[in-house]
């Protein structure tokens, strides 16, 4: 497949939301199961460490530990949510259970399940966020006025993740493979990307690297900014980001997979 394959803009119709309505209505069988962990999660996290180990920080930037991590835990959960359902559950679908084989073999095209399986990813996130929210606001955490523009930021970014996810999906030999990116991607973003202390804490070189190439630094950006109820211009500079990188990967992940189920 020539370089210029990958970003030929691939034919999506409005078939893609059956495929999205397929996977919601398999999460709808469990929904109390999987409504559970972003709900319990936020709660285990600030307590442990926002009101445990934030009792001996110093507040950040004139803001108290468990305020400055509320917002972060939310973009993680946006991170793992998309990133998780578009590599694992993917390959699943693809590999396990033929689900791919069964849509394809309809008017459905390649094209529409990829596209299906990223809006259901971003779906996803944007379901944790919205479940999280109330649970982070109950503690006066997050600015209760501006929560509602955290809910389509969260689709945003689970749409970039979904697509990274969708990469790896399409580029790895066996489902134990997916192991790799979680460990030297996703860990260390979930680490390192000014989720529990600032970007400033580490030393530039790192900084930069963060900024230039860790999509969870600029969701975490946003989603603070727009926690605290401070719409800074920076907000700007992080959805522009997550914009342009977000386009583009969608094209790649969609361009990948449809060479992958074609072979």
């Amino acid at each position: 497949m020539r370089i210029s394959e990958y970003f030929r803009l691939p034919r999506v119709s409005s078939k893609a939301y059956t495929v999205w309505q397929r996977n919601k209505d398999v999460f709808m069988k469990d929904i109390k199961l999987n409504f559970l962990p972003p709900f319990i999660e936020p709660l285990l996290y600030l307590v442990a460490l926002g009101f445990g180990l934030g009792r001996f920080v110093e507040s950040i930037d004139g803001v108290p530990y468990a305020k400055f991590i509320a917002p972060a835990l939310i973009a993680i959960s946006v991170m793992y949510a998309s990133f998780f359902e578009c590599s694992y559950s993917s390959y699943v679908r693809m590999y396990y259970q033929k689900t791919f084989d069964a849509i394809i073999a309809t008017p459905v095209t390649i094209e529409d399940v990829i596209a299906g399986e990223l809006l259901w990813g971003a779906t996803r996130s944007m379901v944790n966020a919205t479940v999280m929210i109330p649970v982070i606001a109950l503690f006066g955490l997050i600015d209760i006025r501006y929560a509602l523009l955290i809910i389509p930021f969260a689709f945003l970014g689970g749409l970039l993740f979904g697509a990274i996810g969708m990469c790896f999906t399409a580029v790895t030999p066996n489902i134990m493979s997916i192991n790799y990116p979680v460990l030297l991607f996703i860990t260390p973003m979930f680490l390192f990307s000014g989720t529990f202390f600032p970007l400033n804490a580490l030393p530039e070189p790192i900084q930069y690297f963060a900024i230039a190439f860790l999509p969870l630094t600029h969701i975490v950006n946003g989603i603070r900014l727009i926690g605290y109820g401070t719409l800074e211009p920076v907000i700007l500079f992080d959805l522009a980001w997550i914009v342009v990188v977000c386009a583009v990967l969608l094209v790649i992940s969609i361009n990948m997979m449809k060479k992958r189920l074609i072979v």
